[in-house]
């Protein structure tokens, strides 16, 4: 029978490729209103959210339905990301996915514990082969949870293109979510881009409020903005659903200048590979230093992203004409629900005080740039930025504690999009550390530890692989993580069902933990957000009715290990 329907999957996957996905194939993943915490798009740390977060009544166990037909293709178990995912393969050519999960049903659990006990790893992304485990329409595969790097009990669901993996955007996909709010627009940011460039009397960015009357806003006291030169803008815009106060993301943006389509976007698809690309789509050094994301409404060489209409062209605009111009936005969400911001600006020349030139190194944004002096080494291979600027750099003497100096490596505020390769000459570091090395962002007036980069020693340097600029030098993790009973104490059982520790490291972070009794192993569930291990008696393979010792090893980073072992009675 299984061999039945698995080619009935592949014949009607074949003729389901060729066609236009059907807008109505999905049922709902949950049987309660779908209000969401979280859509497609939406903007993220380093990432675009992949698909939308329904809401689960603010608890966990919510059942879970497969929205169509099709077989389990894959099971991700992990204490970061989704948690607890399903994956399910479908015969229209797509995927759907189910994040953040309690648990599984009964067959699929069965599957997976098994696994999980063979390999002897909590942590497992497995492969099913189609056929193995087949749902239908409707069948419950889940319970709702609050697993991985979730924030709160909630569903994250996915469809995504099974060929490519790309996520596709689910609100174009006739779920019932209901949405008549248009998109809110907070503010608008004006930059001069090119050297001769200003905005209202200076040569740095500006950011004005909006009001609103309905769908139509225009900035706060309607002022005309004087701007010469090559002038990009930004806006500040989030979205909200019905039934839901959450800002979410919003679904398509257009910049005209004059009635000139010059910039657009719309969230439809992308690809994992893209994501970051996140870090040019909004202004980067607003985000971190004050928290707020704006839209950068043009495109930076470097940025391969491909939600833009590039066609209109990069969205940067050069004002030398002394005439006055319209710009305005038009932002939508899928539903339809539309805002308008206009605003003027004058072409003008403006006099100004402007900086001396600019200092550093110049850094191109397509080609490898390579960085070295006395103490530290960066290799940055092609496409590690968005756009050309001038690297900085500095350094303050070691800390108490710290075995280098400190390296002020460019600064916080520009995005990193891949991998580069660092590396520190270390300064007083004993022989009994070397194994205990690694580089960490530190505070460059205290030499307090900020968080571990991780790296190795080599020949007198520390080396590793980072994704992000800051101030950088060579600390040692020595101390091993805590292991603090929650279910034991003094050899006897305080919860009937299981045993739960908390785990905690100090800097390097937790690499490797392993529990036996009567030494075999057996599963601990891990919540690395909640530092919380539990391990949940199994009647399947645990023997009941006498004494039994019980051994937890938890292995940081760096190699520190603790031992808790302990006998009890079940």
């Amino acid at each position: 029978m299984k061999k039945i329907y698995t080619l009935f999957l592949l014949i009607t996957g074949l003729f389901a490729n060729a066609q236009e996905k059907n807008d109505d194939y999905y049922a709902a993943p949950v049987h309660v209103p779908m209000f969401l915490a979280g859509n497609f798009g939406e903007l993220r740390s380093n990432h675009f959210h992949s698909g939308i977060d329904i809401k689960t009544q603010g608890h966990t166990g919510l059942p879970v339905f497969a929205v169509a037909d099709g077989f389990i293709s894959r099971i991700n178990i992990s204490p970061y990301g989704f948690g607890n995912a399903l994956y399910i393969d479908h015969p229209n050519g797509t995927t759907t996915l189910y994040g953040h999960l309690e648990s599984f049903s009964d067959k699929i659990q069965k599957y997976i514990r098994a696994i999980q006990y063979r390999k002897e790893s909590f942590s497992v992304d497995v492969s099913v082969p189609p056929g193995e485990l087949p749902v239908r329409n409707g069948e419950q595969i889940a319970l709702s949870g609050n697993s991985g790097s979730s924030g709160g009990p909630h569903l994250h669901f996915e469809i995504r293109d099974t060929k490519t993996q790309h996520p596709l955007n689910p609100l174009k996909y006739h779920f019932k979510i209901k949405d008549g709010i248009s998109p809110k627009i907070l503010s608008v940011l004006i930059y001069p881009v090119s050297d001769e460039a200003a905005v209202a009397g200076t040569c740095f960015k500006q950011r004005y409020e909006t009001v609103s009357d309905g769908r139509i806003y225009h900035i706060l006291n309607n002022p005309v903005v004087p701007v010469c030169g090559t002038i990009g803008f930004g806006v500040q815009s989030v979205d909200y659903l019905d039934g839901s106060g959450n800002k979410c993301g919003i679904y398509s943006l257009g910049l005209r200048v004059d009635n000139k389509l010059v910039y657009s976007f719309r969230m439809d698809e992308f690809g994992f590979d893209e994501s970051r690309y996140v870090n040019s789509l909004i202004d980067y050094d607003q985000k971190i230093r004050s928290g707020r994301n704006a839209y950068k409404t043009w495109i930076d060489p470097g940025n391969k992203l491909s939600v833009y209409d590039r066609s209109q062209g990069s969205g940067l605009y050069d004002f030398s004409d002394e005439k006055m111009h319209e710009i305005r936005y038009e932002i939508a969400d899928v539903y339809g629900n539309t805002s308008i911001l206009i605003f003027n600006v004058v072409s003008k020349k403006q006099s100004i005080q402007r900086e001396n030139v600019a200092s550093g190194i110049p850094f191109r944004y397509n080609k490898e740039n390579i960085f070295k002096a006395d103490g530290i080494e960066a290799d940055f291979p092609d496409g590690c930025f968005y756009c050309d600027f001038n690297f900085e750099y500095n350094h303050f003497p070691a800390f108490p504690g710290i075995y280098s100096d400190v390296y002020e490596v460019h600064n916080k505020y520009t995005p990193v999009h891949k991998f580069f390769s660092i590396k520190i000459e270390t300064q007083n570091l004993p022989e009994r550390l070397v194994n205990k090395a690694l580089l960490a962002y530190v505070n460059p007036k205290t030499g307090r530890v900020l968080s571990s980069l991780g790296g190795e020693y080599r020949n007198g340097w520390v080396e590793a692989e980072i994704r992000g600029f800051g101030d950088v030098a060579v600390a040692v993790d020595t101390i091993a993580p805590s292991i603090i009973p929650l279910s034991l104490k003094d050899g006897t059982l305080t919860e009937s069902d299981q045993i739960r520790f908390k785990i905690r490291d100090n800097f390097s972070g937790i690499s490797d933990f392993r529990g036996t009794i009567d030494a075999k192993w057996v599963l601990f569930e891990y919540d690395a957000k909640n530092n919380l291990i539990t391990y949940k008696f199994d009647r399947e393979r645990f023997d009941f009715g006498k004494k039994h010792e019980l051994i937890l090893n938890v292995t940081d980073a760096k190699g520190n290990r603790s031992v808790f072992k302990s006998g009890f009675y079940k």
